[in-house]
């Protein structure tokens, strides 16, 4: 069965590459626009990773993986931020709140998007 990755993104093109880059390898994906839909969405579908923005409307990334945390079910689901900055302090900042790894923007690879998620699920 295809593992289900859950993008939490509000810009609506890139939400769309990574949607069809995951899915043609393989992945199953869900798309949350804002971070209370995606809190609402991971906890009804149970995604086997969640690529989550720092910048969002409603609930930022950081409050996400900040309740993704305080949550024992969902605290085991590994969380691969996709941030505009990569600022040391802004990584240091989402790895103590548990992310796993960090995608940034301006350098956006789709290729590099795989071999993360890969590397955190396996295909």
């Amino acid at each position: 069965m295809a593992k289900k990755i859950l993008i939490i993104e509000d810009e609506e093109l890139l939400a769309d590459l990574l949607q069809k880059k995951l899915t043609a390898a393989g992945y199953k994906t869900f798309l949350a626009t804002d971070g209370e839909r995606g809190l609402i969405a991971m906890r009804e579908l149970a995604p086997d990773l969640i690529l989550l923005d720092i910048v969002m409307p409603k609930i930022n990334g950081l409050e996400v993986l900040a309740e993704i945390r305080e949550d024992k079910n969902l605290k085991k689901i590994p969380v691969i931020i996709i941030s505009n900055s990569g600022q040391p302090v802004e990584i240091d900042k989402i790895k103590e709140l548990g992310a796993r790894d960090w995608l940034i923007k301006t350098d956006l690879n789709l290729q590099e998007v795989i071999d993360k998620v890969r590397r955190q699920i396996g295909s």
